[in-house]
């Protein structure tokens, strides 16, 4: 093994199930999350020798994931894709029980558009900060700012009394 290929390895065992959670959030879906990441993954891996920062790998393979998620949905076979009566089962990764808030609290933020559910959840799950989205987007920082008001705002009116943190207070 290449020294390249160790390094790579190691970036990937070090980083492969937060960004597998960051794919399953900008694309909803389990199997097309595992799908984008393999893709992301494949074209950083051809892109390896070209990142001279290593400490800025995860913003580069974010951006590719974005991209990528981004190209899918203008791609017309996804339009033509069939369904299948036949889906293989993989166990649930759960990370921390959260008494089924955290599936809940998806739910909501799935409603969102594309673009501003990536906004929501490159700066409120991966913590970047908005200019930091803004480059991994390809946006203004201002754009960052106002589609992120907008998608809270949303939030905001879609999400259900129960899921309120004050209300879950006060039942107690």
């Amino acid at each position: 093994m290449t020294d390249r290929d160790a390094d790579f390895t190691a970036y990937l065992q070090a980083r492969q199930g937060r960004l597998l959670r960051t794919a399953y959030l900008l694309t909803g879906d389990q199997h097309q999350a595992e799908d984008l990441l393999q893709t992301s993954l494949a074209k950083l891996y051809l892109a390896w020798d070209k990142v001279r920062d290593r400490e800025s790998v995860d913003a580069y393979v974010r951006r590719i994931m974005v991209n990528e998620n981004n190209s899918l949905w203008r791609r017309g076979w996804k339009r033509r894709e069939a369904p299948t009566d036949v889906v293989p089962e993989a166990a649930p990764f759960h990370d921390v029980y959260d008494e089924g808030l955290g599936a809940a609290v998806w739910e909501v933020v799935s409603t969102l558009p594309r673009k501003a559910r990536a906004v929501v959840v490159l700066r409120y799950y991966e913590q970047l900060s908005e200019a930091e989205t803004a480059a991994v987007l390809g946006i203004s920082a201002g754009t960052v700012k106002s589609q992120t008001s907008r998608a809270l705002a949303a939030l905001r009116e879609r999400t259900p009394a129960d899921l309120n943190p004050t209300h879950r207070e006060e039942e107690r």
